[in-house]
């Protein structure tokens, strides 16, 4: 579905930060990428998106170049979800959400009630219907970050790309977070890619993992054969358990030591 081929990306003609990167996102799965800090993860998204061009490679949807798509035809197939979204003006949430639909406008059209009822049928979706006449400024950051992910579903594209989703919220919040994406993709079937340093929600969330490191793909593949010990090790020189949690069902992981 989206195929990335051979990718390599600098920033002014420096080190390369994504070089020779090759992923394919399969329908309906969630990708983890998961790496240290400057390993290349959120670049890859905004080549992912279109955001970014690469200096070598590719990247296709269906088979279709990116770079042969408009920026309006891309955002009614990929929506992105940012680490922290500013909004400088008094947003409502509503308005946040009416956002989204703007790929699906005419030039100076305006959203009339088709798009009032898909952005309202996207917030109860993400459990923030009560939260649709508040000011965006005044939600706490978990309350935020599902409005932001109910505006990408408003976007009503089939792939959402996620940059470190739960950053920064509470355990709580974590676990809304992680459990509104894992309904979102049972539910609906959307594709996901989630940046991410946390290993245990991959180990919840992820069908399928991207490890990077350097700006290179360490490892990739199904998640219980990817997230590994020896891979952690190779990744941030930690000593880690990793096992199935008997109760839970879904890898955890657990840091001992640095590695020696």
């Amino acid at each position: 579905m989206l195929k990335a081929h051979d990718l390599l990306f600098s920033y002014r003609r420096g080190t390369p930060v994504v070089d020779g990167v090759s992923v394919s996102i399969a329908r309906g799965s969630i990708v983890g990428l998961i790496g240290p800090n400057g390993s290349g993860k959120t670049t890859l998204l905004r080549l992912l998106n279109g955001t970014l061009a690469p200096a070598r490679g590719s990247v296709a949807l269906d088979g279709v170049p990116l770079s042969t798509l408009s920026r309006r035809d891309l955002a009614r197939r990929i929506a992105v979800v940012p680490q922290e979204t500013q909004v400088t003006f008094d947003f409502s949430a509503l308005e946040i959400v009416l956002m989204g639909r703007y790929a699906h406008l005419g030039a100076f059209a305006l959203e009339g009630a088709g798009d009032v009822s898909i952005a309202r049928a996207a917030l109860a979706a993400t459990g923030t219907a009560a939260l649709e006449d508040r000011q965006f400024a005044t939600l706490s950051g978990g309350e935020k970050q599902r409005v932001v992910i109910a505006s990408a579903l408003a976007q009503a594209s089939d792939i959402l790309l996620l940059d470190e989703p739960t950053t920064a919220l509470d355990i709580g919040y974590q676990f809304d977070i992680t459990s509104l994406l894992a309904r979102l993709n049972r539910d609906r079937g959307t594709t996901m890619v989630v940046s991410t340093h946390d290993l245990n929600l991959a180990g919840v969330l992820c069908t399928e993992l991207v490890l990077m490191k350097s700006g290179r793909v360490l490892a990739q593949g199904a998640t219980r054969e990817t997230l590994t010990a020896a891979n952690i090790r190779a990744l941030y020189g930690v000593e880690a358990d990793v096992a199935v949690h008997p109760r839970a069902g879904h890898l955890t992981v657990v840091p001992l030591a640095r590695a020696d």
